[in-house]
């Protein structure tokens, strides 16, 4: 029988389980790296979250393409992988950046893949349970982007530190939502050998 009585979303992210299980662990460990680092240079601050976005843009990437058969779900995750992987190159292509721009990069940034998340968290609320961790990851990224915006002139210590501490906490939560994907793709691996 078809897979087709599994929704679109659901299958993109428990499929991909494991995609956002190594975001967050990169985002974990780009936190730990920031906050543990207090005297970090701006220039090193730059090519960090250079490498940081690329890195997350490319495994949101991954995980679309991953499941480019579900055409009217997958356009989100495609969405972040691009603003991810475009952040990252633009920060990456301005090494004399100053702080205020990196600044509004970064605060740019966390908006909309907030409001990606918020709304993948949405469409997946009546499939999943544990959807809100998803929701509450963009929440915080668009709180963390409002933050930012509205204090344009922190010192880099600072900045350093609320990058540090926003990456680590929203990369344990997506460790965790990882492993709830796990158990929810375990699931729909049962429910279609059933149906089989």
């Amino acid at each position: 029988m078809s897979t087709d009585i599994v929704p679109p979303m659901i299958s993109l992210f428990t499929k991909n389980w494991w995609v956002l299980l190594l975001r967050g662990i990169v985002a974990v460990l780009f936190g730990i790296l920031a906050i543990t680092s207090p005297g970090i240079t701006l220039a090193v601050l730059v090519l960090l979250f250079g490498v940081y976005a690329v890195v997350d843009g490319c495994f949101a990437l991954f995980a679309a393409i991953g499941g480019w058969s579900h055409r009217e779900d997958r356009w989100l995750l495609l969405l972040e992988g691009f603003i991810g992987i475009g952040a990252g190159i633009l920060t990456l292509r301005a090494p004399g950046i100053t702080t205020v721009a990196l600044l509004f990069f970064i605060a740019a940034w966390a908006l909309a893949t907030g409001v990606l998340r918020i709304v993948a968290a949405i469409r997946l609320r009546k499939e999943i349970t544990g959807e809100w961790l998803l929701a509450v990851a963009g929440i915080a990224s668009i709180l963390f982007g409002i933050a930012l915006f509205l204090n344009p002139f922190i010192g880099a210590l600072v900045l350093v530190w609320w990058i540090g501490g926003f990456t680590f906490a929203f990369g344990i939560l997506l460790i965790v939502l990882g492993f709830r994907m796990r158990r929810a793709a375990e699931t729909v691996g049962g429910v279609r050998a059933r149906i089989a």
